[in-house]
């Protein structure tokens, strides 16, 4: 009983701890980039098509002229006439009487010039999520509500505790990393508990995640490429220029993030192989039981490097496209700044995933190792098939041993 209190006064120093960390890192003022006085997003529906832009070719051109109802805000219940372009970014692309959009409402004194900025999403997204949830729910069980828990924090510690620290001028990659040391403790604790195994399983994910950090920075070093090599850069420069966010490690703190989850589910994988091991032949020395997470792993690094790389191909698919399109040469080709990231991206995390292997087999043999498995003897145990096998004598009405 003591035990548990001890576990939830921890429990509520951390969350108590983890909450006034949230609140202070929040307390500051942005400054505004871009002026956006008398300017707002609000939902709307489309009530009237008062001009389409459909040509014969059955083609839109043009812009679309619509009446809509906003339905937030300050102008919340009013109508008002708007323009819907026909861009691929901006604009919906056919509106209808019913139509559900975001529009941009644009204030001076008493006038209001109003244009359609994109489909309402709001509920589709809403009830992908949703859909989303349950089926990990339905699938996983316990399990599974606890994966979304651990998600949902992934996701306040990066919106809420990393944005802010990185705007606020600490290093990207040194906040990133404890992002994914306090991610990586909550998931992996929820999953398997306070145990051996989950101690096994954190040292190999954040020493996996390291790794890809160190490797994606030599690489960078010596191919010359860093973080103002990127393709929106000229944004990121004025971002500097106002802020103090340190652009040039952002590059390193997104291979960082995206190589957790692979290496947190690597290291998870050969740290419940060995305890399974371990517990299921308690004969087995601490060489047996790395040796055998090492074949485990081996088998995952196939297909787990073909995670990372495949999960990096199919971001840059479109510049990928264009470069093949354009037919350039294997020398431009191979020395442009976009393919070297690309490269450094996935081979740096797909290095941090293998090298997760051993080192959390090795954490996992030694501490597994030690445990003490006391296992309870089975009839199979007692009976080994031999005519010397006789039925325990019992004594007394109810048949106690004797």
């Amino acid at each position: 009983m003591k035990k548990n209190w001890k576990k939830v006064l921890v429990g509520t120093l951390c969350l108590v701890g983890f909450l006034l960390l949230l609140v202070k890192g929040n307390q500051f003022e942005k400054v505004s980039l871009i002026s956006t006085e008398g300017q707002s997003y609000e939902k709307a529906v489309v009530t009237k098509i008062t001009k389409d832009n459909l040509a014969e070719d059955g083609n839109r051109y043009g812009t679309q002229e619509v009446r809509v109802q906003v339905k937030s805000g300050a102008y919340a219940g009013e109508e008002f006439d708007a323009v819907n372009p026909s861009g691929s970014l901006f604009g919906m692309e056919n509106c209808e009487v019913g139509s559900r959009v975001i529009v941009i409402v644009s204030s001076t004194d008493d006038n209001a010039v109003v244009t359609v900025y994109s489909k309402d999403r709001t509920m589709a997204i809403y009830l992908f999520v949703l859909f989303f949830c349950l089926v990990i729910c339905i699938i996983g069980g316990k399990k599974g509500v606890k994966a979304i828990a651990s998600l949902a924090f992934t996701g306040v510690c990066i919106v809420y505790l990393m944005f802010p620290l990185m705007y606020r001028g600490i290093s990207p990659i040194g906040i990133t990393i404890v992002v994914v040391i306090l991610s990586t403790l909550l998931t992996l604790w929820l999953l398997g508990g306070v145990s051996k195994k989950t101690v096994s399983a954190v040292v190999g994910t954040v020493s996996g995640v390291v790794v890809a950090a160190v490797a994606a920075v030599v690489f960078g070093k010596a191919a010359g490429i860093t973080g103002y090599n990127v393709s929106d850069i000229e944004t990121l420069n004025y971002v500097a220029q106002n802020t103090h966010i340190k652009i040039g490690q952002l590059l390193f703190s997104g291979i960082i993030i995206a190589a957790l989850g692979a290496t947190m589910d690597v290291g998870m994988s050969i740290a419940s192989t060995i305890q399974e091991l371990h517990e299921r032949s308690p004969q087995l020395g601490t060489k047996e039981l790395f040796v055998s997470g090492i074949r485990v792993g081996r088998d995952m690094m196939g297909t787990m490097a073909n995670t990372l790389i495949f999960a990096y191909v199919g971001g840059s698919l479109s510049t990928l496209v264009v470069n093949y399109a354009y037919n350039l040469s294997y020398n431009q080709l191979i020395n442009s700044y976009v393919i070297g990231t690309e490269i450094m991206q996935g081979l740096s995390g797909t290095l941090g995933v293998v090298l997760t292997v051993p080192i959390t087999a090795a954490v996992a043999a030694v501490l597994i190792g030690k445990k003490k498995i006391v296992k309870e003897p089975l009839m199979q145990d007692i009976y080994d098939g031999s005519d010397d096998y006789e039925e325990p004598e019992t004594d007394g009405e109810y048949g106690e041993d004797v």
